[in-house]
C-alpha cells in the first residue's frame, strides 16, 4: 500500500499544477492524475481542479468526474452546484443536487442558496417550491440566507403572493430581504406596493443599499411618485454616495418621468461616467417632458462626445421628432439608419416611429409606403396611429383602409368598427354603416368609446416607446 506521505506529496503536486493550470490539455493530464491516485474524495483538490475548469470554461470535465463518484462529500456538490449556477449551464446545477439526492447526501445550509440561484434565473417556481419543501423538512428555514434565496426565486417567477408569505414567516429580515420584496414587486408592475415596502423598511430600520435605491427610483418612475423620488435623492445627497452609472442614470429616469427633466439634467452634470443608456435616459426625458427640438440637441452632442447610439437611442430621438413635428429632421436620421450609419439596422420600432412621425405631419401617402415596403408585417399600433392621422388630414379612403386592417388584426375590438362606421357616416356611405353594423351584431360586439379609442392606442404606444 502507498504511504500517506506518499499519497500527500502527490495531492500537493497535483495542486501545485492546478495553480498553474492554463489549458484544456492541462486540465485533462490533470484529471488523469486524480483518477490514478484515487483522490477524488480530497475536497481541497476537488475545489480547486472545479475553479479551474470554471475559468476555462470546462466544468463539464468535472461535472463527469465527481459525479461517476455515488457519494462525493456534500462540499464538493456545492462547489459544483454553486459554480454552474454562473455558467452558462445553469440546468447542470440542479441535476447535480437530483444526484445528491438519489445518493443521500444531506444538503446543508449552503446548499440551498446555491441550489435556488439558478432556479431563480431560470424562474422555475416548481422547482423552487420542492426546494422550499425540503428547506423546511431539514429545518433550515430560520437561515436568513436561505429564506433571501427562496424570496428570490418567487419574486422572479412573478409570484409575490408566496414571496410576501415566506418574507412575513421570517423571524429577521436585511437589507436583501427588503430589496428582493421592492425588486418583486416593481418587476411585477405592482408599482405601489413597491413603494410601500420600501417605506415600511425604513420604519424597520433597515438601511437601503444601491440596489433598493435603484429599484426604488424605478418604482417612482413608473408610478409618478416625484415627492418620493426627491426624498430619495436627498438621503443620497446626506449619505454621500457618489452618483455612479447605475444610480445616477436612475436618478434622471425618475425626474424625465416625472416632469422634472431639468432636475435630471443637473443630476447628468454632477455624474463623472456616463454610458449610452444615460444619454438615451436624458433624450427620452427631454422627448417627453420638455422639447423634441432639445432632445435632438442632445443626441447631436451625444455623437460629438464620441458615444455610440444604440438601437434605443434611435427610438427616442425619433418619438421626439414626431412629437414636435420634425418631419425633415425624422427623415434624415432615419435615412442615416437605413444606409447603414449605425451599426444595426433598423428594427420594428423604429418603424414605428416613423410611421407616427409621417401620419402625424400628414405625409400619409408616404407613411403608407412605409407600412408597405418594410420588412415586417405591421403591428395594431401602426395601423393606430396611421388611422388617426388619416383622420386628422381628413383622407377618408386611406382610413377606410387602415380601419379594415385593424379589425383583421383584432376582430374582437368593437372601437374598430365604430372607427369604421363614422368614416363611412362622413363619406355619406349609408349602405356600408349598415353592413358594419350588422356585422358587428353577427359577432356579438357592442359599440364602445370608438374613435377615441383607437387614438388613444395610438398616442399609448408611442409613451410607451419613450418609457421603455
Amino acid at each position: 500500500m502507498r504511504s500517506f506521505s506518499h499519497l500527500n506529496s502527490t495531492a500537493n503536486r497535483i495542486l501545485h499544477l492546478l495553480n498553474h493550470c492554463t489549458s484544456p490539455t492541462h486540465i485533462h493530464q490533470i484529471q488523469t492524475q486524480i483518477i490514478l491516485q484515487n483522490l477524488y474524495a480530497d475536497t481541497t483538490i476537488a475545489y480547486r481542479f472545479i475553479t479551474a475548469c470554471q475559468s476555462l470554461c470546462l466544468l463539464d470535465s468535472a461535472h463527469l468526474l465527481y459525479t461517476q463518484l455515488r457519494r462525493p462529500h456534500v462540499f464538493i456538490c456545492n462547489t459544483l452546484i454553486r459554480a454552474f449556477s454562473h455558467s452558462q449551464s445553469p440546468h447542470n446545477s440542479i441535476s447535480i443536487y437530483v444526484h445528491m439526492n438519489k445518493n443521500s447526501i444531506r444538503p446543508n445550509n449552503y446548499t440551498f442558496p446555491f441550489i435556488l440561484k439558478p432556479l431563480s434565473d431560470l424562474r422555475d417556481l416548481r422547482q423552487g417550491q420542492c426546494i422550499h419543501t425540503q428547506v423546511m423538512k431539514l429545518g433550515h428555514l430560520n437561515d436568513i440566507y436561505v429564506q433571501n434565496s427562496l424570496l428570490n426565486v418567487y419574486a422572479a417567477g412573478g409570484n409575490m403572493e408566496l414571496c410576501r408569505r415566506v418574507f412575513d414567516e421570517m423571524p429577521q429580515r436585511d437589507v436583501v430581504s427588503w430589496t428582493v420584496m421592492i425588486t418583486g414587486y416593481r418587476e411585477t408592475g405592482k408599482f405601489d406596493d413597491a413603494l410601500i415596502a420600501f417605506e415600511q423598511m425604513q420604519y424597520a430600520g433597515i438601511v437601503p443599499n444601491r440596489v433598493t435605491m435603484v429599484n426604488a427610483l424605478s418604482a417612482c418612475s413608473s408610478f409618478g411618485a416625484l415627492d418620493m423620488g426627491i426624498w430619495i435623492h436627498d438621503f443620497i445627497r446626506r449619505s454621500g454616495w457618489e452618483l455612479d452609472v447605475i444610480l445616477g442614470t436612475s436618478l434622471i429616469d425618475m425626474y424625465g418621468k416625472c416632469g422634472r427633466i431639468e432636475e435630471g439634467l443637473s443630476v447628468f452634470r454632477l455624474m463623472k461616467e456616463k454610458n449610452v443608456f444615460t444619454w438615451n435616459t436624458v433624450i427620452k426625458g427631454l422627448a417627453l417632458a420638455k422639447s423634441g427640438e432639445e432632445a435632438v440637441s442632445w443626441f447631436f452632442r451625444m455623437e460629438q462626445e464620441g458615444i455610440t447610439p444604440d438601437e434605443v437611442t434611435l427610438i427616442g430621438v425619433l418619438c421626439a421628432c414626431s412629437h414636435s413635428g420634425m418631419v425633415q429632421m425624422g427623415r434624415q436620421i432615419f435615412r442615416s439608419l437605413i444606409d447603414g450609419k449605425y451599426r444595426f439596422s433598423p428594427v420594428l420600432k423604429h418603424y414605428a416611429c416613423m410611421i407616427d412621425l409621417l401620419a402625424r405631419a400628414g405625409c400619409l401617402q408616404d407613411a403608407f409606403k412605409l407600412i408597405k415596403e418594410m420588412p415586417y408585417e405591421p403591428t395594431r399600433a401602426m395601423w393606430g396611429a396611421f388611422l388617426s392621422g388619416c383622420r386628422a388630414h381628413r383622407d377618408l379612403e386611406l382610413g377606410e383602409f387602415a380601419a379594415w386592417k385593424l379589425i383583421e388584426l383584432a376582430p374582437e375590438c368593437s372601437g374598430y368598427y365604430v372607427v369604421l362606421s363614422n368614416l363611412y357616416a362622413e363619406m355619406g356611405r349609408w349602405g356600408d354603416v349598415e353592413k358594419v353594423r350588422r356585422l358587428m351584431k353577427e359577432r356579438g360586439l357592442k359599440k364602445d368609446l370608438g374613435c377615441s379609442s383607437v387614438e388613444l392606442e395610438a398616442q399609448e404606444h408611442v409613451y410607451e416607446l419613450l418609457a421603455q
